[in-house]
Formats: structure tokens, sequence, C-alpha cells
């Protein structure tokens, strides 16, 4: 079966141009990069700011070009600098921003934003447009009554939820959430996430997932990919990953992360207890 994403020695440089006092320089952002996401499946990007995650979603998106190597959709290779993206193309990946603040129009209405993809890629007629904004609120778990209301009229979850909308719209194969929930408190960080797994079922969605969060990857992820100064350190299933690490980085990040298990828990108190009774 043909990915629905592959990346081969994906490389981004950046180049900084010197001053009176310092000279050129050159930021190596992602390094020779390798990963493939298979139909219906979630491949998560995890590790800490600075990374180059962030920086390879703006490649797979086809924000930003690579430096160096091959980005593949549905087996199709993708090359900005040649101008060959196709609106099809574009159709097939879509993005959702962290801040469900800040990735929404201020200006309009919550209907105009779930229309406008269709307005600009799309020669769907107007009536049909509203028709299909309003089945994808309700699919998001939003009323129709919400079609005619502002963006700052809605929380941070129903915003969360609007922006999945919009990414949706054109039908995309894939989706790239990037920190989708992290400006979410946890409860509304649970909705969101059940909301993106039954959406995934419902239609079946290809996931690049980025995130800092290892508890979160761990619900989403079928396959997850450990990033240091712009390399893949680690590369696995999610069994392997969590269960087995094996790159000194990933182990370091995993034992920096609270758990908030029931044992780990009861473990953590027996400590301090015993420490108090020590002292």
């Amino acid at each position: 079966m043909t990915p629905v994403l592959e990346g081969k020695n994906i490389v981004r440089d950046y180049h900084l141009p010197g001053g009176m006092f310092k000279k050129a320089r050159t930021v190596h952002a992602v390094k020779g990069v390798n990963f493939s996401v298979e139909e219906g499946k979630t491949l998560a990007i995890v590790g800490e700011s600075g990374c180059g995650k962030s920086t390879l979603a703006r490649i797979i998106t086809m924000i930003d070009p690579a430096t160096a190597g091959d980005l593949f959709i549905d087996g199709k290779k993708v090359d900005i600098f040649k101008g060959d993206l196709t609106p099809e193309i574009r159709r097939k990946v879509q993005i959702v921003f962290q801040n469900p603040y800040g990735s929404l129009n201020p200006r309009k209405k919550i209907g105009d934003i779930l229309m406008e993809p269709l307005i600009i890629n799309t020669n769907t007629p107007a009536a049909e447009r509203r028709d299909l904004a309003m089945a994808m609120l309700r699919k998001v778990g939003l009323q129709d009554v919400h079609f005619n209301r502002f963006p700052h009229m809605f929380s941070g979850g129903q915003r969360q939820r609007i922006a999945i909308a919009r990414a949706l719209m054109l039908k995309p194969r894939l989706l790239v959430l990037d920190e989708p929930v992290s400006a979410l408190d946890l409860s509304v960080q649970a909705q969101v996430l059940n909301l993106l797994a039954d959406l995934q079922d419902e239609l079946n969605l290809t996931y690049v997932f980025i995130s800092h969060d290892l508890s979160v990857v761990r619900y989403m992820a079928d396959d997850v990919m450990v990033m240091y100064f712009g390399e893949a350190v680690e590369y696995g299933t999610r069994e392997q990953v969590f269960n087995d690490p094996q790159h000194n980085y990933t182990k370091t990040l995993f034992a920096a992360t609270p758990r908030a298990d029931v044992d780990t828990i009861k473990a953590r108190l027996a400590r301090k207890a015993a420490v108090s009774a020590a002292s």
C-alpha cells in the first residue's frame, strides 16, 4: 500500500546574513529526516521546543520548501520550487494550528470562515457551500445557531472545533495537527482528542500529530518519531518507543515527564514518607 505521506532525507536549512559584528551562518533546522504514514494512521512527532518539529510541519503542509530531500503525497513527488502544486495536491493536506484564539479571523462569522476554503478552492454553488458548512459544524459537535456568530463568542475548545471543521471542509487525505490541544484546559483537551479520534475513524483520516505532551501522544499515535536538534533520533511503533526506548534523549524525555497514574502517586508518597521518617 502506498503511504499517504512519505519523506526521504528531508533537510531544511536557514541561511542567516551577517552583520557588522557577526558572521553569516546557516541553521540546520531539519537534518535528513525519513518518515511515512499509512492511510488512517497517526504519526506523532515528539520533541522539545526548537527541535525542528514545527519546521517539518511547514514542509509537510507545503508552506515552506525543503532544502533537500523528497516529499511524496499519495506517491506523487511534491516540489514547491517547480511550481507543480496543483489545487488537488493542496486540498489533500490541511493543518490545524496550536492557538485557536489566533487562527480564526475575528471579523468573520463562523459560517464565512468555514465556507472560505470552498470559495477559494472549488466552484461549489453558494447554497451548497452553506449546507456543507452547516453539516460540518454538526459533525464537530456544534449547532446550526453557531453559523452566524463570531469567534469571540466561543470558548477555546469550541474555537478549536471550528478550526478542525475548517480544515476538513476540503475533504483532505492528511491532517497536520500542530500542538492542537496544548492551549486548552485538561478536560477540554480530552473532548477535542476524542473528537479527533472519532473523525479519524469515520472519515479514514491520516494524521501527523505534533506534540511535546507524551500522555497525549500515547493516546493518539500509531507510530512515534522523536526529534532532537533537527534529527530523528528514534522512530517506531507506539509500543516500541514507549515500552523500550533506545536513544538516551528519549529515555531522558520520558523520565522528565510527570506521571499521574495511581501506582506512581502511591510510590511518590511512600518515598516522601520514608524521607520524613529518616529525618
